[in-house]
């Protein structure tokens, strides 16, 4: 184990402060500052508010997950630090800080992908990742179907949302049901005691002409919001829990119809589920049976890898290391809309030698 490769991770793509430290697929730190509570009030994020919170949250969580590790600075084989995608301002707090550390501590700076990160999270739960993997990740800002055969170089884009995200769908319907925000873990939690099958909410792009790997919750949304305020209009009480167990419904049955549809047409014999709304209890229940009934092995990590975190980062950047891909340049900088075809940002070199001298010295103390 001593030999497998210790990074540490900085994720800032969103509202959550994230630094985790690996040892090649052992979790070692997973540290969370979540600025959540500050951005309540607005009924979603504010990016500039994001951004202050990472800022003051940065160093002191760095701190915390090394002493959680019980390893020092100096240990490290490499920083790990999503690049993209997500908000412009926040992702630059997380790659400024990364650099830092990096420079003074002479040690390599790797700028990874957000969403194969989340992918490469599951390595921390179940091992190694088959090749290939489907992955299906749905968040507040993601919702997508990928094919990686390569978690560090070729991840492929196979579908994903053309409006609203699942996991933006769950919090606007939260909002209009006055259940406030976030909205999927309330929505969850209201469903288990509702009837899924209550009210016939549409499934969108389900139609034989419609692309059959890509979503759209826009509609879906508008259909449930509609619904609700036609029974206010009428002076009748809302079902509360009828309407979320038959909205989660028709997300999660959309969502785990085209993951497997995906996979059989492939031939790929793994699914990966992750991204916050993977925590959904509904989501993972359908996903299994679908998943056995196709002869698909089904891979979720725990709910608390599934949303953004820190360990996700360091695991791929881990994997990184430990396949000596190249280190990113001194000139990494934050790309709000980095595709997933770039699972990481090299450098143009090709090797570790971008380290400076002076860094060298370990200024870090």
């Amino acid at each position: 184990m001593a030999d497998e490769p210790l990074v540490l991770g900085i994720e800032t793509s969103c509202d959550e402060t994230g630094v985790g430290i690996v040892r090649g697929h052992t979790l070692l730190a997973d540290a969370i500052a979540s600025s959540v509570d500050e951005h309540a009030r607005f009924g979603g994020v504010v990016p500039e508010v994001a951004s202050r919170a990472h800022l003051e949250a940065m160093v002191p969580t760095i701190d915390r997950a090394l002493k959680e590790a019980g390893v020092s600075a100096r240990d490290l084989d490499g920083i790990a630090v999503t690049a993209g995608p997500g908000l412009a301002g926040a992702l630059l707090v997380g790659v400024s800080a990364a650099k830092a550390y990096a420079y003074a501590l002479g040690k390599p700076l790797y700028g990874v992908n957000h969403l194969a990160s989340h992918i490469c999270v599951d390595q921390l739960e179940h091992g190694a990742l088959p090749e290939p993997t489907m992955a299906l990740l749905v968040s507040g800002g993601h919702s997508s179907l990928l094919l990686s055969t390569d978690i560090t170089s070729d991840v492929r884009p196979m579908g994903s949302t053309i409006d609203d995200a699942a996991g933006e769908a769950f919090d606007k319907i939260a909002r209009v049901l006055n259940l406030g925000f976030p909205g999927g873990p309330v929505i969850d939690r209201y469903a288990k005691e509702g009837d899924p099958a209550a009210i016939a909410f549409p499934r969108g792009l389900t139609g034989p002409r419609d692309p059959i790997y890509d979503f759209s919750f826009s509609g879906l949304k508008t259909a449930v919001a509609r619904w609700i305020e036609a029974k206010r209009a009428a002076g009748e009480d809302v079902p509360v829990r009828d309407v979320a167990a038959s909205f989660q419904e028709a997300v999660v049955d959309v969502l785990t119809r085209k993951a497997v549809r995906a996979c059989k047409d492939e031939g790929v014999d793994h699914l990966m589920i992750g991204g916050g709304v993977a925590a959904n209890s509904r989501l993972r229940a359908l996903a299994q049976e679908r998943c056995e009934a196709a002869g698909v092995r089904l891979r979720v990590p725990r709910p608390k890898l599934c949303t953004d975190n820190g360990a996700m980062v360091a695991a791929l950047g881990a994997e990184m290391v430990a396949r000596n891909r190249a280190a990113s340049d001194w000139d990494l900088s934050a790309d709000s809309s980095l595709p997933v075809t770039d699972p990481h940002v090299p450098g143009t070199s090709h090797t570790h030698d971008h380290v400076h001298e002076v860094s060298k010295e370990n200024l870090y103390s």
